[in-house]
């Protein structure tokens, strides 16, 4: 008797987690199972470090070394993702805040990553696939943007983001009122890309 096997798919759907956080963790929980969740942060114990936890629970999560601020970075993560199948979600809670970094980082990090982020995300995401980035109230507690700002915020192209006149240094305050301005441009690259 002679069995022929075929060629049988593994692909499946994925999630890409940014930010091996309690926070990510717990969405990924709640939104992940029966996926591939590809973990990406920047400092790969972290990672490993809660992929095992929920590895552990009955989780499928490989960690990757990730840097936010980085383009190559975040398309290498992306290609992992594809590796194992369609990418149906991506929970972005990657980021530093105020007491971590200087305004440079916040804003390389927190601004510009997650602009490239959801960009390339964009890209690739399967039909009916969803998205959250993890925010703060904190950008509401600044003064308004004008209108003209929340547009340049929203319509600048990710690579020229950074030269911005809002976001020079010699208008942000302090590493707070960079963290908060960075909420309004991740809320008008979400909501008008």
């Amino acid at each position: 008797m002679v069995i022929v096997m075929k060629n049988i798919s593994t692909k499946c759907e994925v999630m890409i987690l940014t930010g091996a956080g309690q926070i990510g963790m717990a969405i990924a929980r709640r939104m992940g199972y029966g996926k591939k969740i590809v973990m990406g942060d920047k400092n790969l114990e972290n990672a490993k470090a809660i992929a095992e936890i929920m590895n552990n629970a009955g989780f499928d999560v490989e960690p990757v070394e990730m840097d936010l601020s980085s383009r190559e970075s975040i398309l290498q993560l992306i290609d992992k993702a594809l590796s194992y199948g369609e990418i149906k979600m991506l929970v972005n809670a990657a980021g530093v805040s105020p007491s971590q970094a200087p305004i440079e980082a916040i804003l390389k990090v927190d601004l510009y990553g997650t602009a490239v982020l959801l960009e390339e995300v964009g890209k690739v995401i399967a039909e009916g696939g969803v998205g959250v980035t993890i925010s703060s109230q904190s950008g509401h507690r600044m003064k308004q943007l004008t209108p003209e700002e929340d547009e340049q915020l929203a319509i600048t192209p990710t690579e020229e983001l950074l030269n911005l006149e809002i976001l020079q240094p010699e208008n942000i305050k302090d590493t707070l009122h960079a963290y908060q301005i960075h909420f309004s441009g991740n809320y008008c690259d979400a909501a008008c890309h």
